[in-house]
């Protein structure tokens, strides 16, 4: 801050913005690389990183995990406003919610980062003291002022038909997609969502089919295996846009890219031949079945085993939070194949075919059994607890060919699946600030629309800026992933944020709604409660910033 007292100015015209956002970087890259060696000091001593110390310092490697998602998020955030501004589509509402990003995550950074409710990292955990250049001080100051966030929110209402608010900075083939698919969330989905919700109903198979016939089974698979061979980026704005209409419609195609992704990177020539076209077309509808009761995240000690029959396997044990399962028609079931191991080398995982079930006998095929797992939200496919008993599976289903391989193979699939995670969550966020800006113009108090109270547009502002700052993390994830970079940090940063974002839009939704929020027949609850689950699912925050900081300090 100036010696003096006074405030600097506010950052006025697109170069002094874009100016002052690029000077900020070199400090970020700078706090990020302090952080990881005062935390190496701590952890690895000798220059070898100790499980044991890292799990003791669990606290402080977390916020490295948060410090680093925030320098990452600030820099895909200054890349987009470059990028618009060199296509001449960086406009007000843009300038503001990469001010506002910057004020507000520097602001963190210097002070503390939420973590969750009551958790927040601090630099002072890793040992280091707050201090940024004259660039970052000016954002701190002014970039997120109470008068900057009620223009955003200003400007959010002048600009309610667009399909973000902001422009997203995608190409105009990924634009299309996304006119396609939100017209799909909005005639299709969204009038009913609630509906489904508050029955607990399955997702209807006719907007399975219309899903089909969109593509959305086949998006990334190759067009030699009979799908549209697009890229991770599509895949993110047709998650985005279906959670947007509903979290469960935006899932459906989440269960065909973890299985997609599996048979690609494992499978066998044959394997691919004759499943891919399948679950490209949507004849087959796939099911993940890795987790069990007592295990949680550590999947490398699963109990459940398959032991060879013949030239076959029977598989015996049980699994837990199995989504879609009594529709699916196979399932990547996970088991042990090696009775002497006790980790993830003994692990193998199958392609297990099942007969999809009916509401009277959701699971007849012999050697099975299942129940249904009663849940707060995302409700559209259900959660079911499997047991396995002698149940039989093809020798031809084990995936690759070769026992041993299951655990690395699924870790393949861990980019793919937390990019589509990240995206699910922005859908979700984007819903609540839409649901809630309609409600806070509706709804009147005092003689003026709630919008018009500070403390209501600055919440609206803010859910909009975090939206932009998840979803352009995700894009630049997806980007690296289209382009063959590991980019299993970059992914597990855009879930971990992404997820934070779209609990605090519809928290904040909720507070805007009041007692109306609390209500069943407002959407907002249904949107409060899926949101919940985007913290647990994928890895659960707690273990996606362990493993960002192991990533980190490697």
């Amino acid at each position: 801050m100036p010696h003096d007292g006074s405030p600097p100015p506010a950052p006025a015209t697109l170069p002094d913005l874009l100016a002052l956002t690029g000077a900020v970087l070199p400090d970020l890259a700078a706090l990020r690389r302090a952080a990881v060696a005062a935390l190496k000091d701590r952890v690895a001593p000798g220059g070898r990183l100790s499980s044991a110390a890292l799990e003791a310092e669990q606290y402080a490697a977390h916020g490295l995990s948060w410090l680093a998602t925030y320098t990452e998020s600030l820099e895909a955030l200054h890349d987009w406003a470059a990028r618009l501004a060199a296509a001449g589509t960086f406009g007000e509402i843009e300038a503001l919610i990469l001010q506002i990003g910057f004020g507000e995550y520097l602001n963190q950074l210097s002070g503390g980062i939420p973590m969750s409710q009551g958790e927040v990292a601090r630099l002072q955990d890793l040992g280091l003291v707050p201090g940024f250049g004259a660039a970052a001080e000016t954002l701190m100051a002014r970039g997120t002022s109470a008068a900057a966030r009620m223009r955003l929110a200003q400007l959010l209402r002048d600009t309610r038909g667009r399909a973000t608010f902001g422009a997203s900075g995608l190409d105009d083939e990924l634009e299309m997609i996304r006119d396609q698919f939100r017209r799909f969330a909005d005639e299709r989905v969204i009038p009913y969502a609630q509906d489904w919700h508050l029955k607990d109903e399955l997702i209807p198979m006719e907007i399975i089919a219309a899903l089909a016939e969109m593509g959305v089974f086949g998006l990334t698979i190759p067009e030699a295996y009979g799908g549209l061979g697009l890229s991770k980026a599509s895949m993110v704005v047709v998650s985005e846009e279906l959670s947007r209409g509903y979290i469960g419609v935006g899932s459906l195609g989440t269960r065909s890219e973890i299985a997609a992704e599996l048979i690609l990177c494992g499978g066998t020539e044959a394997q691919k031949a004759h499943w891919l076209p399948r679950i490209a077309s949507g004849d087959i509808l796939p099911t993940a079945v890795f987790t069990e009761p007592d295990t949680g995240s550590d999947l490398g000690s699963l109990r459940t085993r398959a032991v060879p029959d013949g030239g076959d396997w029977r598989v015996t044990g049980n699994k837990t939070w199995i989504t879609h399962a009594a529709r699916a028609h196979v399932m990547t079931l996970l088991a042990r194949t090696d009775p002497a191991s006790t980790d993830w080398r003994g692990l193998s995982m199958f392609l297990a075919e099942k007969t999809p079930g009916s509401d009277a006998d959701p699971f007849p095929t012999p050697g099975m059994t299942g129940g249904e797992i009663e849940v707060l939200g995302y409700r559209g496919m259900k959660e079911y607890e499997l047991a396995f008993d002698n149940f039989r599976v093809s020798g031809e289903n084990l995936l690759g060919g070769v026992p041993g391989q299951g655990f690395k193979q699924l870790m393949q699939t861990f980019e793919s699946a937390r990019i589509q995670t990240a995206a699910r969550a922005v859908g979700v966020a984007q819903s609540a600030l839409e649901t809630a800006l309609q409600y806070a113009e509706d709804r009147k108090q005092f003689g003026q629309p709630l919008v018009a109270f500070p403390r209501v547009a600055g919440k609206l502002a803010m859910m909009a800026v975090e939206i932009m700052i998840a979803r352009q993390l995700t894009y630049r994830a997806a980007w690296a992933k289209d382009h063959d970079r590991r980019c299993d940090l970059e992914a597990g940063m855009a879930k971990l944020l992404g997820a934070r974002v779209a609990w605090a839009a519809a928290d904040n939704a909720v507070q805007i709604h009041g007692g109306n929020g609390f209500a069943l027949e407002y959407r907002i609850s249904r949107i409060l409660c899926d949101a919940r689950i985007l913290n647990i699912f994928e890895g659960a925050a707690e273990i996606q910033a362990q493993v960002i900081a192991r990533r980190l300090l490697d």
